[in-house]
């Protein structure tokens, strides 16, 4: 600090500069603008995982009484944010299921004078449901409410939901922007209307801050992005290729493939189809499990967007917070085992 009267403004919020690291820091300000300018928002926020920037955005925005319309489909620890934990503090959320016949009214029906929030994640966590986002943006924007895209399954360099009508995107940046395995943060892009609120109504006092050291990390992770995307997204639709025509293979869960039901709005929205790829055992539970079991060749681990191969099995894993009536109504069988295809 240069004086009082500088350390005075900037708490005020009227001076430029730097004086405690959980409030601003200049690498973590600097990887906040650059994530901006990739998503082609005003402002970001730079968390410290990405479940602190979901927390961040649903505490911020939605109050006592409230509820959010969400896509059910969903990273197993964003589902039990909206599902359970939110709960206590009187927040509803409505789930939709997937699919590519969901219309507008169906959306629209959900919303009510207490919706303060449409939230999915495209490809979804992991079904590879991809979410036709334009759709639920004309939703967000007749009622003038904020709709926010989790965009880690695509990352910054495949997929720009900003240009397709949403208002704030979301990454686990512990995954593809980071792209090695050795961090946890997270992101919210937004306008510098909805940063300020998120700011000033949660993110200053409650304290997820991202350690400048992670975003020097995330920082070096965005120079080779395009690249990796690239190799991640033609090596797992060679993969899923092989896979479908695999006989102990019931089905695959990849947007690339043209076969699958959101291949067309995939094709749409995003420049590649990423490194995820789901597939299906005929075994179920047991199936899945003796699978990770007997892994060689893939890193049994529940992270993705490394450079290694990661395999994982959901229902026993990431998305055992669902019970076997939510998997089924969010469209995850007990068989499914989800790959995040590397860069070998």
């Amino acid at each position: 600090l240069q004086d009082h009267a500088h350390g005075a403004g900037i708490f005020a919020g009227s001076g430029q500069g730097y004086l405690y690291s959980r409030i601003s820091n200049p690498t973590v300000s600097l990887l906040q603008e650059k994530i901006a300018l990739l998503e082609g928002t005003r402002d970001a926020i730079a968390t410290a995982s990405g479940m602190a920037a979901s927390a961040s955005v649903v505490m911020s925005l939605a109050r006592p009484g409230d509820n959010i319309v969400a896509c059910n489909a969903l990273y197993g620890g964003t589902y039990a944010l909206l599902h359970s934990h939110l709960a206590d503090f009187n927040i509803e959320t409505r789930f939709l299921s997937p699919s590519i016949s969901n219309t507008r009214s169906e959306i629209m029906s959900m919303v009510d004078a207490g919706t303060r929030l449409l939230y999915l994640e495209t490809p979804a966590n992991p079904t590879l449901d991809v979410i036709d986002i334009e759709l639920w943006a004309s939703v967000a924007e007749k009622y003038s409410i904020p709709l926010a895209v989790d965009n880690t399954f695509a990352s910054s360099y495949l997929q720009k939901p900003i240009n397709h009508g949403a208002d704030i995107v979301l990454h686990s940046a512990t995954k593809y922007l980071g792209g090695h395995g050795d961090i946890i943060g997270g992101i919210v892009a937004a306008s510098d209307a909805i940063t300020t609120k998120i700011w000033d109504s949660y993110f200053n006092y409650f304290g997820p801050a991202m350690s400048p050291f992670n975003a020097w990390l995330i920082l070096r992770g965005l120079k080779t992005l395009a690249l990796r995307m690239e190799r991640h997204s033609s090596s797992a639709l060679a993969i899923a290729q092989w896979l479908d025509r695999h006989s102990k293979i019931k089905k695959v869960y990849y947007p690339g493939l043209p076969g699958h039901p959101s291949h067309t709005i995939a094709a749409k929205q995003m420049k590649h189809y990423s490194g995820i790829v789901a597939f299906e055992l005929s075994g179920g539970m047991d199936a899945g499990k003796r699978l990770m079991d007997s892994v060689d060749l893939c890193t049994l681990a529940v992270s993705l967007g490394d450079c290694e191969t990661l395999i994982q099995h959901p229902a026993s894993m990431t998305h055992s917070t669902y019970s076997a009536s939510e998997l089924k109504a969010a469209g995850i069988p007990e068989g499914l085992v989800r790959l995040s295809v590397g860069l070998e």
